[in-house]
């Protein structure tokens, strides 16, 4: 059964790359797209908080599956234009966690005490001045945890591109499989969860260090430093921004 161990990691490892340009691609429009709608859900103009309430839910409420699907399939037949599967990855991605991260910023800034407010407007600052000087640094440090997860979590949905033909680890694996490997594949699955296992790990470490940093910055005490598996595990998503289908 491990006579092929080697062959093994070199095919699935040639989907590593895809599956990391795929992540970073997704958590940099998540990230982007959670506070524009995050920030927009907590305007003042009823419009704007609509239509962010609009993507967040229908984005938030449907399935990834169907939405990865529908822009790869049923988008090119409007538009007349094919996508390449891997931005249309990406995209999906994007704009699915970025619904999930809206609500964790939307909780973060609530979550902010009103007395922070209220010393804002005695010192006169502009409601820009506010979220930018007062309330998003204290609000940033509640939300890297979750977003540890959330991260997470679009990484282990990129697997999900393989349904596209974007030959990212998952996509490899399966090749091997089909290649008369059918017997070794408790081998070849380990070998692909044990990769995205690094990967999450990476994830968690680089967002411990911002959480870390983030603390620093509003004079808060820098969370404990722990283990590898440790940190792994930490971080919760708050109410409402839980992962749906």
């Amino acid at each position: 059964m491990f006579d092929n161990v080697g062959f093994f990691v070199d095919t699935i490892a040639q989907g590593l790359l895809l599956t990391v340009e795929a992540t970073l691609g997704g958590i940099v429009i998540a990230a982007v797209l959670s506070f524009l709608a995050g920030l927009a859900m907590l305007s003042k103009s009823r419009i704007v908080r609509t239509l962010a309430r609009i993507y967040v839910e229908i984005w938030r409420g449907t399935s990834e599956v169907v939405q990865l699907l529908w822009i790869y399939f049923v988008l090119p037949v409007l538009v007349g234009y094919q996508i390449v599967p891997m931005a249309a990855g990406i995209v999906v991605l994007g704009l699915n966690h970025g619904a999930y991260g809206a609500e964790i910023v939307r909780g973060a800034i609530q979550a902010v005490p009103r007395a922070q407010y209220e010393g804002c407007v005695a010192l006169n600052f502009t409601p820009a001045q506010r979220m930018r000087r007062v309330i998003l640094p204290q609000a940033l440090v509640e939300m890297v945890p979750p977003f540890n997860n959330l991260f997470i979590q679009l990484l282990k949905s990129s697997s999900l591109l393989t349904m596209i033909t974007v030959h990212e680890m998952t996509y490899q694996a399966r090749e091997v499989l089909v290649n008369n490997y059918i017997s070794d594949s408790p081998v070849i699955w380990t070998i692909v969860l044990l990769f995205y296992l690094a990967l999450a790990v990476a994830i968690t470490f680089v967002m411990r260090v911002l959480e870390r940093k983030a603390a620093k910055m509003v004079g808060r005490q820098p969370p404990p430093r722990r283990g590898v598996l440790t940190r792994f595990g930490r971080g919760s998503v708050p109410a409402g921004a839980g992962r749906v289908g």
